[in-house]
């Protein structure tokens, strides 16, 4: 089998959309499932992601399908349920996918700590697996990272800076 680094890179689209708390990155595939959601200043880190994820990517300049626009917009202005219609497809592994998924059966306005988690997985004893697979999340938002906390309240790490993950709690009602 040949290495990710000698397959043909993937290729992906990339737009961006203005948010109240910086520029989005939207990373989609052809058929305009999102594969990735990160924020401007963090585009690195995305893109590290995405290579650990797919191995070599390209991407090139291409708008997200209006639905999806719409729905994230309508998300930063107040309608919480929006993230739901947003159509994603993430490659990781079996572990991970499982957290992901989990992710995002979190509502909105409510929070989880790491352990909570790994028990909901059925794998109560794998809380540092479960805070590393919320780091290596792509989508950022729509797999809401952000709404897992320390076990004691605390707001602990979030890819795009804890002042994104404390706006994102308040937007959805959380006290921070």
């Amino acid at each position: 089998m040949p290495e990710r680094s000698s397959r043909i890179p993937e290729r992906f689209g990339l737009d961006r959309l203005a948010t109240p708390i910086g520029t989005a990155l939207l990373v989609t595939d052809a058929e305009g499932h999102l594969r990735a959601l990160d924020w401007d200043d963090y585009e690195h880190r995305m893109r590290e992601l995405l290579r650990l994820h797919y191995g070599a990517v390209e991407l090139c300049d291409q708008l997200a399908p209006t639905a999806m626009k719409t729905a994230l917009s309508a998300y930063f202005e107040g309608d919480l349920d929006q993230l739901s219609r947003v159509a994603w497809r993430i490659a990781g592994t079996p572990f991970q996918q499982k957290v992901w998924t989990a992710l995002a059966q979190i509502p909105a306005g409510t929070t989880m700590s790491y352990g909570a988690m790994a028990a909901r997985i059925d794998m109560p004893r794998a809380i540092r697996a479960v805070g590393h697979a919320n780091g290596s999340n792509p989508i950022s938002v729509v797999l809401p990272c952000h709404r897992l906390i320390g076990a004691d309240g605390s707001l602990v790490k979030y890819g795009g800076g804890l002042e994104r993950k404390k706006w994102l709690l308040r937007h959805e009602g959380v006290e921070v």
